[in-house]
């Protein structure tokens, strides 16, 4: 007799109440196995694959694609005992009562608490305590999930997140696109025939679905997933942490000089040394001499804390939006070992891979607006740390050296800081420093 489970939405990171889907991986009738990956969705922190931890046979989908959808809600129904070998299923409770809460175990790596999740009452059904006996199992009958209120904001192309960023670079818009996988899903293929010229055109979608009005020839995008969570960061840091901006300006050529060197060297053979690269070492050198950028302030226990350690952010524009992952223990790595680390942070975040974990426990970060071109900015601190450094675009400048007027490699640099923490001594004396290292690197060799 058939035994029916319902698959909750389970919270990916400490904190988080909904998420998108994004895309499904299954259908029913798929059979499944256990922690298969059956769910793509979107959390205001990253695109998560989700596992299942029971093997059997999907019976429903609860949730359409581009829904935003609570934590706990039951997104999916399998059937675990397809060949009936179970016992049989208690009677089902009658239709003006509330089924019983059923406990789910966590999904693998998401933590012990457990996930509880209880369906809707019926229409018209008269609303009843839950009753006290144990868990029966959910039939497949038609479900009302449990979705967010918030209005859906219109067709979501259904494509991941690197098929979004090849359709970014190749200039393609996906809503546009009919997807030829299953469930519609965008292919890369598909993409790359529409850079082609060659691809049908996706069915017709009104201009209620697609958010514009041709009126008013605006459209309308809802504020969710990392846009949102974004959003609210900033607001937070902006009201709570008194931000004060420094800048400096530096003759950066010995550092390119440098590096060019390194390109060379048997050593870093095929690493990508970068400024950025530069950057992340300075800046780790510096926090040492100057403990209090890397502190935060904890409002609720009235301490600042100091940190011995270095986890540093590196602010990454994806085709999701701006993500801060971390590279752990930034200050015990080599200049080698961060050129590697910091290219693989940031391929995983340009495919929108970054896991809800790795965007996690920064004590300060670096912020590259150079990469676009930019000479300086006036970056917001992330929440939970204490200062931020801004590089700017390297560029050839007139410059005083020994009294002559040369062309040099010049960069601009700007540090806002928590002035709660670090007072302008001390943010002026670790910006000197960061300073001083990419003017020179072999002013490192003296710390």
């Amino acid at each position: 007799m058939p035994e029916y489970k319902q698959f909750p939405l389970a919270d990916t990171a400490e904190g988080l109440t909904e998420a998108d889907i994004i895309a499904w991986q299954v259908k029913p009738g798929d059979t499944v196995t256990v922690n298969q990956i059956v769910v793509e969705v979107e959390t205001a922190k990253a695109a998560v694959e989700l596992p299942i931890p029971w093997a059997g046979v999907v019976t429903e989908l609860l949730v359409e694609p581009g829904q935003t959808v609570e934590v706990g809600a039951p997104i999916l129904t399998i059937d675990v005992d397809p060949g009936g070998k179970a016992a049989p299923a208690p009677a089902p409770a009658p239709a003006a009562e509330e089924p019983a809460e059923e406990e789910m175990k966590p999904l693998v790596g998401y933590g012990s608490k457990a996930v509880v999740t209880q369906r809707r009452a019926r229409k018209g059904a008269a609303p009843t305590a839950p009753a006290a006996t144990a868990p029966v199992p959910v039939a497949p009958a038609p479900v009302a999930p449990a979705v967010s209120s918030k209005p859906k904001g219109g067709y979501v192309p259904l494509a991941k997140p690197p098929v979004r960023k090849l359709a970014k670079d190749l200039g393609v818009d996906l809503h546009a696109l009919t997807g030829t996988a299953d469930g519609g899903v965008i292919t890369r293929d598909d993409v790359r025939a529409a850079a082609n010229g060659s691809a049908a055109p996706a069915a017709a979608v009104s201009s209620v679905d697609s958010g514009y009005d041709p009126a008013t020839r605006e459209r309308r995008v809802p504020i969710k997933g990392v846009r949102k969570a974004t959003a609210a960061a900033m607001v937070q840091s902006a009201y709570t942490a008194p931000h004060v901006t420094e800048f400096l300006t530096i003759d950066v050529t010995p550092m390119m000089e440098f590096r060019e060197k390194l390109k060379k060297s048997r050593e870093f053979a095929g690493v990508k040394v970068t400024p950025l690269t530069f950057a992340a070492k300075a800046v780790c050198l510096a926090a040492k001499r100057t403990p209090d950028v890397n502190a935060v302030w904890d409002e609720v226990a009235q301490e600042i804390v100091y940190k011995d350690y270095v986890h540093l952010g590196i602010a990454a524009a994806t085709p999701r939006g701006l993500v801060v992952p971390k590279v752990r223990d930034a200050d015990s790595m080599s200049l080698k070992e961060l050129a590697i680390a910091l290219t693989e942070l940031t391929d995983v975040a340009r495919e929108g891979k970054t896991t809800p974990a790795a965007m996690l426990g920064g004590t300060i970060t670096i912020t590259n607006v150079g990469v676009f071109g930019v000479d300086t900015g006036t970056p917001i601190i992330n929440p939970g740390e204490s200062a931020i450094l801004c590089l700017g675009a390297i560029k050839d400048t007139p410059w005083v050296v020994d009294g002559e007027i040369k062309v040099r490699k010049v960069l601009q640099l700007s540090l806002s800081f928590d002035h709660r923490v670090v007072d302008g001594q001390q943010g002026s004396e670790f910006l000197a420093d960061v300073g001083a290292l990419l003017a020179d690197p072999a002013v490192a060799i003296t710390y």
